[in-house]
């Protein structure tokens, strides 16, 4: 439900543009607030999951979802609009670090829990768009908007109601040494502490790769469905698959499906990265995988200016790496940080490819608007090599983390 609603947000962008009279570039601006949002509430949302429970928060993160998806449908401006954004952004950034602590604690097949956790994850990302370039053909998009907000609802109800006991998988796994891998920062001088020991490590370096990674995904999945509309107009032409009488007709719009296409392919990618943790040292993956996003940015406007094929073909590159990347630096953050301080480095992860990643969607706004798309993706590949670089250091310096026990990636 949570990536059902972030990836719904860049389609819902066509339509807002114009209802409120806004350039895209400023629309990506106004609209990384939200974003922002959605990671830099991670860091506090992990330490409130820790005092009061995993249920709480969720059932509030899905309360708040619903609310806010529900305040868009009836937003009068784009005060409004902004305010249900950054409202929405609050309310998502609970689920993670609330989620992976339950499934952490209260699951004793804990590995095959972060699956279905991650295949969940992935039929949102994919899911999400479809569904709503679905409904945008027959209602409006504030009618989508409200019908977004009601299995949110629903699902916080039945969370109320269901029976289950938060600590059975550490209750299982006495000797489990991941078990106390946590300590609960419930003070700003224990946060501190915590946070000094954590990046004094090779964890710093992974930090930075990470909000990198962040901007990449956010500045380009922001924009991309109004990039491909532009880039689709000359090959597509007037193309007709519904009758001109029909009112579906007037909002067919093929790049709604492109996006859509791309996020899907994006699941072969996180699959092929997961299996890549187990065969090849991480930071030889991500350097491998940075510099071909690199190369992909770089090629993706050329590419696209030549033929429908070859935008297809460059998009699905695009996606798939795009998504390759995250089994990758989750394994490398587990192995880069004490095992003392797991926890809080999944919560500055979040802050990091959520929160500061947010940044993109504003920077490649401001540049699309100045300079146009090659630009704009020129500046995404300098984000890509940057991490590569970063990468290779980390490879080059032979360091190997901080513990060989990482634990197994699966959130998504």
């Amino acid at each position: 439900m949570v990536h059902t609603y972030e990836l719904s947000i860049p389609i819902l962008m066509l339509l807002w543009v114009s209802e409120f009279s806004i350039s895209i570039g400023s629309l990506a601006v106004v609209v990384s607030a939200g974003y922002a949002m959605f990671g830099l509430g991670a860091l506090p949302s992990g330490v409130l999951s820790d005092i009061y429970g995993s249920r709480t928060l969720i059932v509030c993160c899905l309360v708040g979802m619903g609310a806010s998806f529900l305040l868009l449908s009836v937003a009068p401006s784009l005060p409004v609009l902004v305010l249900a954004l950054v409202c929405w952004g609050v309310a998502a950034s609970v689920y993670h670090p609330a989620g992976l602590a339950l499934i952490s604690t209260g699951t004793v097949d804990r590995g095959s829990a972060f699956a279905y956790h991650g295949m969940a994850g992935n039929a949102g990302i994919a899911l999400g768009p479809l569904a709503t370039a679905l409904l945008l053909l027959v209602v409006d998009w504030r009618f989508v908007t409200m019908l977004l907000s009601i299995p949110a609802l629903f699902v916080a109800l039945y969370a109320l109601t269901v029976r289950f006991n938060e600590t059975a998988g550490t209750n299982e796994r006495q000797a489990d040494t991941d078990s106390s891998d946590t300590t609960s920062a419930t003070s700003l001088s224990e946060l501190w502490i915590g946070s000094k020991a954590l990046f004094a490590t090779g964890f710093s370096i992974v930090f930075v790769i990470v909000m990198l990674n962040g901007l990449f995904y956010r500045g380009a999945l922001t924009l991309l469905p109004e990039i491909l509309t532009t880039l689709l107009e000359p090959a597509v032409g007037d193309i007709q698959v519904f009758n001109p009488d029909s009112p579906m007709a007037a909002e067919f719009e093929p790049s709604r499906y492109f996006y859509t296409g791309l996020l899907m392919v994006g699941i072969g990618g996180q699959y092929v990265g997961g299996k890549l943790t187990e065969r090849i040292p991480t930071e030889r993956g991500l350097m491998a995988v940075f510099g071909s996003l690199a190369v992909t940015a770089l090629a993706f406007v050329p590419a696209a200016r030549a033929n429908i094929v070859l935008l297809a073909l460059v998009s699905a590159v695009l996606g798939f790496l795009l998504f390759m990347i995250q089994p990758l630096y989750q394994a490398t953050i587990a192995q880069y940080s004490p095992a003392n301080a797991r926890g809080l480095s999944y919560g500055f992860t979040y802050v990091g490819t959520f929160g500061i990643g947010a940044l993109g969607a504003a920077i490649t706004g401001i540049i699309y608007d100045g300079f146009g798309t090659f630009a704009m993706f020129m500046t995404l590949a300098g984000f890509a090599l940057l991490a590569s670089l970063l990468s290779y250091s980390l490879l080059a310096s032979g360091y190997t983390g901080a513990s060989p026990d990482a634990v197994k990636t699966g959130d998504d």
